[in-house]
């Protein structure tokens, strides 16, 4: 009994806070809107570390690596991972959506009646191309923009070409890799201190979560979100159990359900992939998974790879076909919504509410429906933001033990507890 306490001390704290913050938000509704400082205050002191803690943990990560071809090796097996992983998703996505009507016909009038077109805020975007917005969120104009949350993207990009650099600096570059690890060290150590602080501020942000979120869901966006949670659960439970067994046999898999709990909670709490940055690479270290390779694929999986986003796609074109009556049950139409779900969610930015913008604009540009259909996407992404970023956060977890299954071999769990 006491290892047991030990080992789920944390998680068993984290997830009591929740279901008081829940139990809270459900007697106290719209009043718990009191406890919003205590859950911003936790948010907060989250983002704020996570600028120092991406650039960190890639560039030290990669200049770390003693073998150039173990780095070519790590990228590669990312790429390979991220992408059937997403066709996975999309495909899930696709299967659940296509023979189920997401808006009934008086549904669609309301939801379209609901909606204030003539008075709309949307201002109209800059006609620019594919390859230009592509690339602009890759890279920044200025050093400072890669200081901000909001370009993770080019943060990601320039902490692995940093990394690189140092290490084709060789030994000059070595006293540079000393400093920021060392920098590192005390990150990780200011990590401590704020989840001393985790539960209150989860325990706060789920009770105001809970409590304005409970009556604001429309019905004709209810049928959606109750598809697409049990849609999330199933796939959180059953694809990611299947992911941790392909990767590790049963030791994986009861490895993966004895250290996923702490990133979960913070996602659901916190409704952001990058704020869950901490808890999932400790989690993915604690299951077994290499330190190069987890703390270079958790922070690329959270603007990379979103298994929760690329669904939530899918369920978002599917509500506007059913809204416009689109036809898109031919070969032609099905490649256009796994291609445009697919491509959509690269631009997601890993911030909580509101980020995907830019995803849904090119849902609707590349879709062809009209600009003044925005707000129908945003409040899709509203409702369904939590079990999004569940699987947006777990599904890198999971990623990651089957990267270190392509890489370090078979036997990669024994190998981490040798070391």
């Amino acid at each position: 009994m006491k290892t047991f306490l030990k080992n789920y001390a944390q998680t068993l704290i984290l997830l009591a806070s929740i279901i008081i913050g829940a139990i809270a938000g459900l007697i106290w509704k719209e009043k718990t809107a009191i406890l919003a400082p205590l859950g911003d205050l936790f948010l907060n002191l989250l983002l704020v570390i996570i600028i120092p803690l991406i650039f960190l943990t890639i560039s030290t990560s990669i200049a770390k690596i003693s073998e150039p071809k173990r780095l070519g090796k790590i990228l590669g097996t990312i790429i390979f991972v991220f992408i059937i992983t997403s066709l996975i998703a999309v495909l899930i996505g696709m299967a659940v959506t296509y023979p189920i009507k997401l808006v009934n016909i008086d549904d669609s009038v309301k939801i379209s009646e609901s909606l204030d077109y003539s008075n709309s805020d949307i201002e109209e975007t800059e006609d620019i191309t594919l390859l230009e917005r592509f690339l602009s969120a890759l890279t920044v104009n200025d050093f400072q923009k890669l200081l901000s949350k909001d370009n993770l993207l080019a943060l990601i990009v320039f902490s692995i070409l940093f990394g690189v650099a140092i290490k084709i600096s060789g030994k000059k570059g070595q006293t540079a890799l000393n400093v920021l690890d060392s920098f590192l060290n005390v990150v990780m150590s200011f990590l401590k201190l704020i989840m001393y602080y985790a539960p209150i501020g989860l325990g706060c942000y789920f009770a105001v979560l809970v409590g304005s979120f409970g009556a604001s869901i429309a019905i004709g966006y209810a049928k959606t979100f109750i598809i697409y949670t049990v849609v999330a659960l199933l796939f959180y439970f059953v694809i990611y159990t299947i992911y941790a067994f392909i990767a590790g046999g049963k030791k994986g898999v009861k490895l993966f359900w004895k250290n996923i709990i702490p990133p979960t909670v913070t996602s659901l709490a916190t409704c952001s992939s990058a704020a869950s940055i901490p808890t999932n690479v400790t989690a993915a270290k604690n299951i077994g998974v290499s330190d190069d390779i987890c703390e270079t694929l958790i922070p690329l999986g959270t603007s990379f790879h979103k298994d929760g986003s690329i669904i939530g796609s899918v369920f978002k074109v599917m509500f506007l076909v059913c809204i416009f009556g689109t036809n898109i049950f031919t070969f032609a139409g099905f490649t256009q919504v796994l291609f445009v779900s697919l491509l959509a969610t690269l631009f997601i930015a890993a911030i909580p509410i509101g980020g995907g913008t830019i995803s849904e604009m090119l849902i609707l540009t590349m879709m062809g429906y009209p600009v003044v259909a925005l707000p129908i996407l945003t409040i899709i992404a509203t409702i369904i933001d939590p079990p999004a970023t569940l699987l947006n956060v777990v599904g890198d977890s999971s990623c990651s033990m089957l990267a270190a299954r392509i890489i370090d071999g078979k036997d990669w769990l024994n190998k981490k507890e040798n070391t």
